[in-house]
């Protein structure tokens, strides 16, 4: 499929699990990827998989938690790819705890990485799309922002990822530009083999125990994630703007 010819993608923590799944994704339908992560050393792997099948991508350097970096590289993507047309923000941290345990420094951090930042590059991005009226917005929240035991900060974070975008599907939506957000449950990636860890468990193990408690009996994997992030920053998706969708297995 080339469902993305002619279109530059930013996407946001792609050196690894659902982002780089992401960005492999979009390329493979025919954007051109900016690959974007904390360095871009910790980005080229992601472009080395993409160039490697064809694809078009760069890497890019950026601390998404700050606005005018944001807007630099923003700047530079355009430049160099010749526009943007559609943001995943994917960018994120854990710093589980218990509530009463929480430094505030973990709460910050996680509001900052995990919501600010989505703030900071739609806002910029926004800029682009509302001058060519076209775009597309797609920021990950999470099923823990149903309320998850040991991230009141990360359960916040994402919770406020579905009220940004119902918001900015309202004010965003005359300008032909479609927000939504995808809702992951248990995803086999980095960030959860690290909260195995935290636990004392394996990453096998703990894979294991959520797959009991998911109706389909497993968990789900980048790819999976990716491909509903590239449905809705299609035409298919066209009519679709302010919807969180959660792709978790069936669970409740």
């Amino acid at each position: 499929m080339t469902r993305f010819a002619g279109k530059v993608a930013v996407v946001t923590g792609a050196a690894q699990g659902i982002g780089a799944a992401t960005a492999r994704r979009l390329a493979e339908e025919g954007a051109a990827v900016a690959v974007v992560d904390l360095t871009a050393e910790r980005a080229a792997g992601t472009v080395a998989q993409i160039t490697a099948k064809g694809g078009t991508a760069r890497a890019y350097g950026c601390d998404v938690a700050d606005y005018d970096a944001v807007e630099a590289v923003f700047a530079r993507i355009a430049a160099d790819l010749g526009g943007l047309h559609i943001l995943v923000n994917n960018a994120g941290i854990t710093r589980d705890n218990l509530f009463f345990r929480m430094p505030k420094a973990d709460w910050d951090a996680v509001l900052t990485v995990n919501l600010t930042s989505a703030y900071n590059c739609s806002h910029v991005a926004q800029k682009y799309m509302v001058a060519q009226k076209y775009g597309k917005i797609v920021s990950l929240s999470s099923r823990s922002a149903l309320g998850n035991r040991g991230q009141a900060n990360y359960a916040a974070a994402k919770a406020g990822i579905q009220g940004l975008t119902a918001t900015l599907a309202i004010e965003l939506g005359p300008f032909n530009i479609n927000v939504n957000a995808v809702a992951p449950g248990y995803i086999a990636t980095a960030m959860t083999a690290a909260t195995a860890e935290r636990i004392g468990s394996t990453a096998e193990d703990h894979q294991a125990e959520a797959a009991t408690r998911t109706p389909l009996r497993r968990v789900g994997q980048p790819e999976e994630i990716a491909s509903v992030v590239a449905f809705l920053a299609s035409e298919d998706a066209s009519y679709v703007s302010g919807q969180t969708l959660y792709v978790n297995g069936g669970a409740r």
